[in-house]
């Protein structure tokens, strides 16, 4: 691959970052953790560099301008009922974990204002997201428990379809949202807890934003108008974000933005099950086998501009108050030029400074609109719950 020439940009991006961090949607270092070493902090120390393993560490988020990191507090849809709760604890657990264990580069967050109180004392604010409503197990109590916990969004589905919610990637079932995934929507509202649409059907997309009563999060998703994946935003509901007050944020990865990187992805899949290991496998193997398949068969490679080409089609459709930035990073095996690991979000500013954005649109996309939407869900919840209480709903009750 030819060297890319720096962007004469470069030094203007990381100036405008250290004024106006980046708030990035979606970072699954927990899962990693999990599945590397097992939680064991001191095999992966994130003070030190961990590019061998990892695409985050805390030296890199720092070149790379974070000032606000949503952990994904992921698990898998394999496991059921009881068992993804316990791993979705688990995974709350290694976030405080590590806040704990780095205090001076990380501090949790809960709300907008703490947010802004961890940029202002130079650490990068840790919030987290939950992805895959399986993670409930059918239950709001449970949801309840998890917003106690820290949890501030959740992803209503993750690669498969749910009783009450249809994934983009699965066959539905619930037909949208079913009675049940209103309800839930409801709950989160009511709790100040977001609403995240990536990974979801476009019928739940829709149905979702027909019911919340707050701003949706897209955590990390792209445009479907500019690479056609069914992982991606339609633009029918880009443009009812203006309406919501909602932020969705762009992501990375490549078979999400490249339109020819999904075919060389289905094939990478297929490599992966051929050898007996699940597609999202990031252990050391999994990798291995990756780096195998890649080395045989080259694959494309997007950058800076392919993500920039994204947002500059979300700014287009859903405006300006209305974009943000979700890498993924963590969670995925590949991963754009330029935008290897979470230092690389410099490039992605100097890119569109190339494009004559301005310094007030970017800093919206950086960090105004993701620190707004959090506020006004977190307005939207008081508002709520002068009307209403908790729901003690069952999916029994609502779906028969």
């Amino acid at each position: 691959m030819a060297e890319r020439t720096p962007s004469p940009h470069l030094a203007h991006a990381r100036t405008l970052l250290a004024a106006h961090p980046v708030v990035d949607g979606h970072n699954d270092l927990p899962w990693a953790l999990r599945e590397q070493v097992l939680y064991d902090l001191d095999q992966r120390d994130v003070a030190h560099d961990q590019r061998a393993h990892l695409h985050t560490d805390i030296p890199r988020l720092r070149e790379g301008g974070v000032g606000a990191q949503f952990w994904s507090v992921y698990v898998p849809a394999s496991l059921k009922g009881d068992d993804a709760v316990s791993a979705t604890l688990e995974q709350i657990d290694v976030v405080r974990l590590l806040a704990a264990r780095y205090p001076g580069d990380l501090q949790l967050a809960f709300c907008a204002d703490d947010m802004e109180s961890a940029r202002a004392a130079g650490r990068i604010a840790s919030l987290m997201g939950a992805e895959g409503g399986h993670s409930i197990n059918n239950s709001l109590a449970t949801l309840r428990a998890l917003h106690r916990l820290g949890v501030r969004y959740m992803t209503l589905t993750h690669n498969d379809s749910l009783d009450w919610a249809d994934s983009a990637t699965d066959a539905p079932r619930a037909g949208g949202l079913s009675r049940f995934g209103e309800e839930v929507v409801r709950e989160m509202n009511r709790m100040g807890m977001m609403v995240d649409l990536s990974h979801v059907a476009a019928g739940t997309m829709r149905d979702a934003l027909r019911v919340t009563e707050a701003p949706v999060v897209f955590s990390h998703s792209s445009a479907r108008a500019v690479c056609d994946h069914p992982r991606n935003i339609p633009d029918d509901v880009l443009e009812l974000l203006a309406g919501n007050g909602g932020v969705a944020m762009a992501t990375f990865v490549p078979k999400f933005i490249l339109p020819e990187a999904v075919a060389w992805t289905d094939a990478a899949d297929e490599n992966m099950r051929a050898q007996g290991l699940n597609h999202l496998d990031l252990t050391e193997e999994g990798k291995r086998v990756q780096r195998a398949f890649e080395e045989a068969n080259p694959r494309p490679v997007p950058d800076a501009g392919t993500v920039a080409d994204h947002l500059d089609h979300m700014r287009e459709v859903a405006g300006i108050d209305h974009i943000g930035i979700g890498g993924d990073y963590d969670g995925t095996a590949f991963t754009p030029a330029q935008l290897e690991d979470v230092a690389g979000y410099p490039n992605l500013v100097a890119e569109l400074l190339d494009r004559q954005w301005s310094e007030a649109d970017l800093a919206k996309l950086t960090w105004g609109n993701a620190v707004r939407v959090l506020r006004e869900a977190e307005s939207a919840a008081r508002e709520i719950q002068k009307r209403r209480g908790p729901s003690i709903a069952t999916i029994d009750q609502l779906d028969g």
